[in-house]
């Protein structure tokens, strides 16, 4: 089945001084992530426009010549879209880490890529910025944060509401602390209709599920992505915001 992507992004400073979340838009490409940068006063805006900057750049050389070199062997047991995806976070985490020095040298950032293809979409996620799919009545989360909150209650622990834990920015992943960072990559199938929503944890953290769902029902990926930045803020988001609406559809094109 083909199918045609709709996409629209917004990233705002909300009450913080300056922006350190960063976006891609390649509708072409059916390419798409969020970051979440972290470290030191200009740090975060430095990663998470580096990972952003070589996630691009390697998708879009991909497409000039698919034979092309890439930073990574293949991994047999990865498809060939899986590993696309994979190296696509793995080069940009290469890059944050190359440049942790000086007043950078704690920077890092979270990523939570979506690459589409005719045979379905691959996520690729490091961090806490989520992936979410509003399918008809079914709204879902498809990333599980790499964050201490989700380790711990993995491991059993009775814990409170995630709005009330103490450390609940802390994350266990991100782009640029170790040399190599692999992300936790998952297979989806894509369906007419459905609609994607990426986002940092400014917007996650600020609306329940049941407040993105209705924003994502608006008419345009563009309404649905303003409404869903704008409720966030209004909710009290003290972080940066961001998010990127995608919206499937049948395509026309013979």
């Amino acid at each position: 089945m083909n199918i045609s992507l709709h996409a629209h992004a917004r990233s705002i400073c909300g009450r913080r001084r300056r922006n350190e979340d960063a976006c891609l838009l390649d509708a072409q490409l059916g390419v798409f992530a969020v970051l979440d940068g972290m470290g030191g006063y200009t740090g975060g805006a430095v990663a998470s426009k580096l990972g952003a900057e070589a996630i691009g750049s390697f998708f879009a050389a991909q497409a000039r010549a698919s034979g092309g070199t890439w930073p990574h062997a293949l991994d047999p047991q990865l498809s060939l879209a899986e590993n696309r995806a994979d190296a696509a976070v793995r080069l940009a985490n290469r890059r944050i880490h190359a440049r942790r020095e000086g007043e950078n040298e704690c920077m890092g950032s979270t990523v939570a890529l979506l690459s589409v293809s005719e045979r379905g979409a691959v996520l690729a996620h490091v961090g806490d910025s989520r992936i979410y799919r509003l399918r008809g009545d079914s709204f879902e989360q498809l990333t599980q944060d790499h964050s201490l909150y989700e380790h711990l209650r993995e491991g059993g622990v009775e814990l409170p509401p995630l709005e009330d834990f103490v450390y609940a920015n802390v994350i266990t992943k991100a782009l640029g602390p170790q040399a190599d960072q692999r992300p936790t990559l998952t297979t989806i199938e894509l369906l007419p209709g459905d609609r994607l929503l990426l986002c940092t944890d400014g917007l996650s953290g600020s609306l329940d599920e049941g407040q993105m769902a209705a924003c994502l029902r608006e008419r345009s990926t563009r309404l649905a992505c303003d409404e869903l930045v704008a409720a966030a803020y209004a909710h009290g988001s003290k972080d940066n915001i961001t998010a990127i609406v995608v919206a499937v559809a049948t395509s026309t094109a013979r």
